[in-house]
């Protein structure tokens, strides 16, 4: 289960962060998961749990955001969200886009407790 590997990179960049900003507990970590991203939400939650018990993210909780999958077509230049995994531009049909958003896994916030 990759998930095991991502949550400790995941955690070691949580406590670097802390570290830079003399935090001595971190409260809230917030992600965004592409939906392509190849992650298991639910995988990732409970890995989170079992690893967060020893270290400044003991106290910490976990909020995912998933990232639907978002194209640019070049033919019609339509940015447009998809609810269905389709590469295919809903305006015109064309095959000719390019996933801008959706594979992505990113840290996005940290609620740190500092003195």
């Amino acid at each position: 289960m990759h998930e095991y590997s991502i949550v400790g990179a995941l955690i070691a960049q949580c406590e670097q962060h802390a570290l830079e900003n003399r935090a001595y507990s971190i409260a809230r970590v917030v992600i965004k998961i592409g939906v392509m991203s190849g992650v298991e939400p639910e995988l990732l939650k409970t890995a989170f749990e079992t690893f967060k018990l020893d270290g400044i993210c003991k106290n910490a909780e976990l909020e995912m955001q998933i990232q639907p999958l978002v194209i640019h077509c070049s033919d019609c230049d339509t940015r447009t969200q998809l609810e269905e995994r389709n590469l295919i531009c809903p305006e015109c049909k064309s095959f000719n886009t390019r996933l801008t958003e959706g594979e992505e896994m990113l840290l996005m916030q940290l609620e740190l407790e500092t003195e």
